[in-house]
C-alpha cells in the first residue's frame, strides 16, 4: 500500500491511494456544520470514545464544534489551549465576524498550539483525528482546523530487555515513533540525518520512519526500500516483523536478511555505516537494512571495550555458531556410522552408556532437543518470578531422570545441553533461531547419511548463502566477493584508529570515517560507531 502521507524532515506530502474502499471518503467538507458532524458520526460509527463538543458562547456568532478522541489527546492541552482560548479570547468576540475570518484568526492568533493546519477533505480530517489532533469545525466554511493535542499514554525509556550489555548505553526504543526519532537525533546531531515517514496499512495506518544519512547511505538501496514499502498492500502493520517479511529478499530461506534491534546506539551505528534504519510505531524493535551474514555476530559492546577482548569474544561467537549447528549431528553421525574415528577408550565408554538405551542415537537426540525447546518456551511464557526456576529445575530433573530410566545416555545430555548454551551466545536472536531449524535438518541427514550427508548439506547451504542478497548487497560480503580491506571488522575487531574507511558494501559517497589518515589517535567523534 502506498503511504497516505510521506514526511521528509517533518514536511508532509500526501499521497492518496485510489480505489481503496477501506480508506475514509476523500470528499470535501461542506459549508454546513450539521452535515459535516453527521458525516463524521456515520463514518466513525457512533464510537463512544469520539467526543463531539459544540461551543455555543453568546459572543461567538458562527457556531463552532470540536471533535476529538478521548485517550489520544492531552486533556490539559485541550482544556487550556483550545477550549478556554476559544471561549475567552477577545479576537473572537468581534461583532459580525465571518466564518472565514474566524478560521484565519483561530489559526494565526488565537490557538496557542505549535502545530495547527487546515483540513479540506474528510480523508485528511480522519487521519488527523486518529493521530490525536482536535478538529475544529466552523459553520459556514468548508475548511476545518486540526490542532495538535496528541498526548496518549506511552512507556518511558528503559533498559533493553533482550540486548543488554555490561558497558554502554542503557536506553532502548519504546513503542512511540516520535520517541525513537528523538533518540536518533540525540546521537546523530547532523544536518545530513534524514527522516522520511510513511503510513502503511489500510486499516491500522501505521507510521513508518526511514532513517538514513544523506551522502553516506546508498541511493540505490534507498530507492529499493522506498519501492518495496510503497508496494505493500495489507490491512495491518502491528510489529516490525510485518515490514521485515514484506520487504525482505528471498523469503524461502532460513537466514534473516534484515537486522532488528531495540538499541538506539546500535541503530545509530548502522546508519553511520551507510545502512538504512526503519522505525515502526507500536513496537520497540527497529530494522536495519541491508545486512550481511557477519552483521548478526557483531554486538554494540564490541566497540565499547578493548579491541583484543572484542576480537576474542567475536571468535567465540563464530565458534558457538558452528558448535550449535553441527554438534548433535556430528555425535549422531560418528556413533552411528563412523565409530572408527573415536579413540578406543572413548568408544568403549560411549558403548557402555548406550548399552541399556532402547532408541537409536537419532531418536535419542531428537527427543532431547525437543525437550529442551519445550523447556525454553515454557520459561519464556511463565511468570518471571517462577519461569527461570521452573526451566532450570525442569532441565536438571528431567535430564537426570531420563538418564537413570535408561531412555537417553549421559553423553547425549551433555551434547544437547552444551548445544543449547552455545545457541544463547549469539547476540542476534533471529540468527540463533535460524540455527535451531537448521540443526534439526542436519540431525536427520546425519542419522541417515552420516558425515558424507553432512558435508553435502553444508556445501548446499554455503551455495545458498552465496546466492542471497539483501537489497542488492551480497549476503556473504566482504568474504564473497572477496575484499580483504574490509576484513578489519568481520572475524575480529581492529582498533578504532585502523578502521578509517567505511565498508563500501553499505556506504555511497563518503567512504572515509576518520578525517586524518595518518593519525594514530583520531578524535573520538570520528571513531567507529556501534553496529549490530
Amino acid at each position: 500500500m502506498k503511504p497516505l502521507f510521506s514526511f521528509s524532515n517533518t514536511k508532509k506530502k500526501p499521497k492518496h491511494e485510489q480505489g481503496n474502499t477501506s480508506v475514509p471518503s476523500s470528499r470535501a467538507l461542506t459549508h454546513s456544520l450539521a452535515f459535516n458532524l453527521q458525516h463524521l458520526r456515520d463514518t466513525i460509527g457512533q464510537s463512544s470514545d469520539v467526543i463531539f463538543r459544540r461551543v455555543n458562547e453568546p459572543g461567538i456568532k458562527p457556531e463552532v464544534a470540536l471533535v476529538y478522541i478521548s485517550g489520544l489527546v492531552n486533556q490539559d492541552t485541550l482544556n487550556q489551549d483550545v477550549l478556554l482560548t476559544l471561549t475567552k479570547h477577545p479576537a473572537l468576540q468581534e461583532p459580525d465576524l465571518s466564518p472565514e475570518s474566524m478560521l484565519a484568526k483561530m489559526k494565526d492568533e488565537v490557538l496557542a498550539i505549535g502545530k495547527v493546519s487546515e483540513c479540506k477533505t474528510f480523508e485528511v480530517l480522519h487521519a488527523m483525528l486518529f493521530e490525536g489532533h482536535t478538529i475544529i469545525l466552523i459553520d459556514g466554511t468548508n475548511h476545518a482546523l486540526s490542532a495538535d493535542t496528541a498526548g496518549w499514554e506511552k512507556r518511558s525509556i528503559s533498559e533493553p530487555s533482550s540486548q543488554g550489555v555490561t558497558r554502554g548505553p542503557k536506553e532502548s526504543f519504546t513503542e512511540d515513533l516520535r520517541t525513537g526519532t528523538s533518540l536518533m537525533r540525540r546521537r546523530i546531531k547532523s544536518a545530513d540525518l534524514r527522516i522520511e515517514e510513511y503510513k502503511i496499512g489500510q486499516r491500522t495506518h501505521t507510521d513508518i520512519a526511514l532513517v538514513y544519512l544523506k551522502g553516506i547511505a546508498s541511493n540505490k538501496v534507498l530507492g529499493e526500500i522506498r519501492e518495496r514499502l510503497n508496494a505493500i498492500n495489507t490491512d495491518a502493520i502491528l510489529e516490525s516483523n510485518y515490514i521485515e517479511e514484506l520487504i525482505q529478499d528471498g523469503s524461502l530461506t532460513p537466514f534473516p536478511t534484515i537486522q532488528n534491534t531495540e538499541r538506539p546506539d546500535a541503530l545509530a551505528g548502522g546508519v553511520l555505516e551507510g545502512q538504512v534504519g526503519i522505525l515502526i510505531d507500536g513496537t520497540p524493535f527497529a530494522l536495519l537494512a541491508p545486512s550481511t551474514f557477519f552483521s548478526f555476530f557483531q554486538s554494540s559492546e564490541d566497540y565499547y571495550q578493548r579491541f583484543d577482548i572484542s576480537s576474542f569474544l567475536r571468535m567465540i561467537r563464530f565458534t558457538s555458531f558452528f558448535v550449535s549447528m553441527m554438534l548433535p549431528a556430528l555425535y549422531i553421525a560418528i556413533t552411528t556410522f563412523h565409530q572408527e574415528m573415536l579413540p578406543t577408550t572413548l568408544l568403549v565408554s560411549l558403548a557402555a552408556q548406550r548399552e541399556g538405551v532402547p532408541f537409536p542415537a537419532l531418536i535419542e537426540a531428537l527427543m532431547m532437543e525437543l525437550t529442551f525447546d519445550v523447556l525454553r518456551e515454557a520459561g519464556v511464557r511463565m511468570p518471571r518470578a517462577i519461569g527461570p526456576a521452573i526451566s532450570i529445575v525442569g532441565a536438571l530433573v528431567l535430564g537426570q531422570a531420563a538418564v537413570q530410566a535408561g531412555l537417553v545416555s549421559a553423553a547425549m545430555v551433555i551434547v544437547v545441553s552444551f548445544t543449547a548454551i552455545c545457541n544463547l551466545v549469539i547476540p542476534a536472536q533471529v540468527i540463533a533461531n535460524s540455527i535451531r531449524l537448521i540443526r534439526f535438518l542436519m540431525m536427520l541427514i546425519a542419522g541417515f547419511l552420516g558425515l558424507f550427508g553432512m558435508m553435502s548439506f553444508l556445501i548446499v547451504l554455503l551455495i545458498h548463502m552465496a546466492g542471497l542478497r539483501s537489497f542488492g548487497v551480497p549476503y556473504l560480503s566482504p568474504v564473497a566477493p572477496l575484499t580483504f580491506r574490509y576484513w578489519k571488522d568481520i572475524f575480529i575487531r581492529a582498533p578504532h584508529s585502523m578502521m578509517k574507511i567505511r565498508p563500501q558494501i553499505f556506504a555511497a559517497e563518503e567512504a572515509r570515517r576518520q578525517s586524518s589518515p595518518s593519525s594514530k589517535h583520531a578524535n573520538s567523534s570520528h571513531h567507529k560507531q556501534p553496529e549490530r
